[in-house]
């Protein structure tokens, strides 16, 4: 790469301050409105069933291409891309009605004992379409940016910030370690299931070893070729070596090791707190965040990586803070005395107490909050309390709107409880690329920074005018979903 441009590269993502929160929420809240619209298509006029090609351009456009949108074009005026999605899928909500097998639905048989056994096996651990869909619109976000932040066309403010800040980029980060938190919470409930022999520890971490060599083996891929090819790159993100992939792939053994202290606190949500407290103190307390930010980089390896070795503890808060949502929100919830309604109701009130509770902690942490607040700044480079909360209360809310979507538009997912009929019922009420995204979402997240690599050596991506931009970031964007949907179509499962 030519110096003086390599140097112009690095500058355009240097040195920044990022936006207001409530900007991003906006941008983000494209995401659920396009289910919105989606789910409003479907429950009503079943629109994506069968699978036509018109179904395929509506789903891309609705959940891939508007999130690129967002990003793009429409970043100064989210609420009105907001507006196009809602208003036309709250008219047809209002004004038609469900096919009559909706209107219907038979109410779920009264459980037998044997449906009782049933429903404590692992295997009864349901699939949630609104998890799919929360993970999936992460994904397509997380891949969109990180191509688009190389162009004119996607604003500076959702870039990752230098120091102390909150951007889109920033947020995105930490949602997709929450994420992995969540899926995560599947192995602690099956472990709890009753009759159940917890693994020894010794087994455990073998199996999340397992899981983290490939994302280990992409960290070292992405090592080796950033320095080979003398690509850009923004050291004060990770470090000289560390990577994003080097935390995804330590985050499981990790986590693994620390899981017997579950048994003293049973509260992942105590044990997240508590790890970003320690964490916070040991910042404020000693010459820890200066070392982090201003030391000169020594020869250790320590000091070259810093910023990816002292962040990884707010990313194991975030991954722990995430698994304590899984475990409340992935069990099926009903019980001789507890109808499916009412586990789904219990859902819900769960994750917004849990995004209100996390919203307060962070506004305590981040503002003076009339005097009793701690001020401390968010930034995502220290990975600090107020980033860790913030991403938690974001993430608990995004799920709790999902959630509020299947809930209103696909109620016979959660009504029923037993396994019969459940395939279909959660493939009427799911995506075709957001299902695609989701079960590959470790291939085509490494299909996307092998493709944002190349059109970063081939194309001059700061000098392009925005219609080539978004030309480019379309083109991207579609063989992604191409990429997505035929692993789909092969049967092949990459998810992370």
């Amino acid at each position: 790469m030519d110096p003086s441009y390599k140097a112009r590269k690095e500058a355009f993502v240097s040195d920044l301050a990022g936006g207001s929160i409530l900007e991003i929420n906006a941008v983000t809240l494209v995401a659920p409105a396009a289910a919105l619209l989606w789910s409003a298509l479907q429950s009503r006029l079943s629109f994506f069933t069968p699978y036509s090609s018109a179904a395929l351009v509506t789903d891309f456009l609705l959940n891939v291409l508007a999130i690129l949108f967002a990003t793009t074009v429409y970043s100064s005026a989210p609420w009105t891309l907001n507006v196009l999605l809602i208003a036309p899928a709250l008219l047809l909500f209002l004004n038609s009605r469900p096919p009559r097998s909706q209107q219907k639905a038979k109410p779920p048989p009264k459980p037998t004992q044997s449906d009782r056994n049933a429903a404590d096996m692992p295997e009864s651990l349901p699939i949630h379409p609104f998890l799919t869909t929360y993970r999936a619109a992460m994904m397509i976000i997380t891949c969109v940016a990180i191509l688009a932040v190389d162009f004119q066309a996607f604003p500076r403010r959702f870039a990752k910030v230098e120091n102390w800040g909150t951007s889109l980029m920033d947020l995105g980060v930490g949602s997709f370690v929450f994420s992995g938190g969540v899926v995560s919470a599947r192995s602690v409930l099956k472990g709890r299931s009753n009759g159940a022999r917890k693994t020894p520890v010794g087994q455990r971490l073998i199996a999340s070893t397992r899981h983290s060599v490939p994302l280990l083996i992409l960290g070292l891929v992405r090592l080796y070729s950033v320095k080979g090819l003398d690509y850009a790159e923004h050291v004060t993100e990770y470090g000289v070596h560390w990577n994003f992939f080097f935390t995804l792939g330590l985050l499981p053994p990790f986590v693994e090791l620390f899981d017997s202290l579950a048994a003293i606190v049973p509260s992942y949500e105590a044990l997240s707190l508590a790890v970003a407290v320690l964490y916070q103190v040991a910042l404020e307390s000693t010459e820890l965040k200066s070392y982090i930010l201003v030391s000169p980089r020594g020869p250790s390896l320590l000091s070259k990586n810093r910023e990816g070795v002292f962040s990884f503890l707010g990313y194991f808060a975030i991954f722990l803070a995430g698994r304590a949502t899984g475990i409340r929100i992935i069990p099926r919830g009903t019980t001789a005395q507890r109808s499916p309604q009412q586990a789904r109701r219990g859902v819900l009130v769960t994750l917004g107490v849990q995004a209100l509770a996390w919203s307060a902690i962070f506004i305590l942490n981040s503002t003076y909050a009339l005097g009793h607040g701690a001020n401390i700044p968010v930034s995502r480079r220290l990975a600090n309390m107020p980033y860790v909360v913030w991403v938690s209360a974001f993430n608990n809310a995004q799920l709790f709107l999902f959630c509020l979507l299947e809930t209103v538009f696909f109620p016979s997912v959660h009504r029923t409880s037993g396994k019969d009929g459940e395939a279909d019922r959660v493939a009427f009420a799911t995506s075709r690329i957001l299902k695609a995204f989701n079960r590959g979402g470790l291939a085509i997240f490494l299909v996307a920074n092998l493709l944002t690599g190349a059109v970063n050596l081939s194309v001059p991506t700061l000098d392009v005018s925005t219609a080539q931009a978004m030309a480019i970031l379309i083109a991207y964007a579609a063989a992604l979903t191409g990429v997505a949907l035929g692993l789909d179509r092969a049967n092949i499962k990459l998810a992370i």
